[in-house]
């Protein structure tokens, strides 16, 4: 059963659901507007097919849900979910809608001034997308955390935290500023991006992190005037990329400088003092 949903607003656009009868959708924590009263909500600490939510058996009896085997492994499924999300710096619960008699209504949107986006899975292709994108999704389609560091991470100075969406169904997400759709496959393979433009890729796409221009006289001019820092991300292959054209550091920037207090430096690149 698909997902009825439908995107409003401009500047600032949310999401309504139309829940049927069976079906449950879950949002991070906080991205919950409002719901008709015969639309249930609960607060889990794990996602679909964590179990931290789920009915134990009565009495914890062998058959049900494993006796106290299964609560056990139940609770380290829901911890160990948890924690990722606590590394990660995400929320640490769940919201989770449901209709009871009727089609009910349920409408969710994100944290800043922005676009939103309803991805399609089909059980084929994963979804990757920027720490805090994720509005909701169908409970048919699982949320995880994918980490992007090691070798690039060390590379590019930086490492890379991605939420990951895999299975069947819709799942929604967000980003500031105005939304643009590309494939690097129309770019010669490749592009480079400011690595806070990246809201979601498709899976296939390779993401990586190279530093802008050796160590001579260009490529220090580009660190500490271009505004960029000393690494741009790169997205290789053949797929779905969507950027933003606000980054979450550039509003903070822009907000501290209307109060008095900009935090960017004379220069807009490695001289910015932004703790943030």
């Amino acid at each position: 059963m698909t997902l009825q949903q439908e995107i409003v607003g401009n500047a600032m656009q949310m999401a309504v659901v139309s829940l049927q009868p069976g079906q449950t959708v879950y949002c991070e924590a906080g991205k919950f507007l409002f719901k008709t009263s015969n639309v249930s909500m609960e607060t889990r600490l794990s996602g679909p097919g964590g179990g931290g939510g789920q009915q134990q058996g009565q009495g914890g009896q062998p058959g049900q849900a494993g006796g106290m085997g299964g609560i056990l492994r139940q609770a380290m499924g829901t911890a160990m979910q948890v924690g990722q999300r606590a590394l990660a710096g995400e929320s640490l619960a769940f919201q989770y809608f449901a209709a009871t008699g009727g089609e009910g209504t349920v409408g969710f949107a994100g944290v800043l001034p922005g676009e939103m986006r309803a991805l399609e899975l089909n059980g084929t292709r994963a979804w990757f997308a920027e720490k805090d994108a994720f509005v909701a999704a169908e409970s048919t389609v699982d949320f995880g955390i994918a980490w992007q560091g090691g070798r690039t991470g060390r590379s590019g100075g930086e490492g890379f935290i991605l939420e990951k969406f895999t299975g069947r169904g819709t799942v929604i997400i967000c980003g500031a500023g105005n939304f643009i759709d590309l494939n690097p496959a129309d770019f010669g393979g490749r592009i480079e991006v400011d690595t806070g433009c990246i809201v979601a890729f498709e899976e296939g796409i390779e993401y990586g992190v190279q530093r802008i221009g050796g160590l001579n006289r260009q490529g220090m001019m580009n660190a500490v005037f271009g505004g960029e820092g000393l690494s741009l991300a790169t997205l290789e292959g053949d797929g779905r990329v969507i950027l933003q054209s606000l980054t979450i550091e550039g509003l903070a920037n822009a907000l501290k400088k209307a109060q008095g207090g900009d935090k960017q430096g004379p220069t807009g690149g490695l001289f910015s003092t932004n703790a943030g």
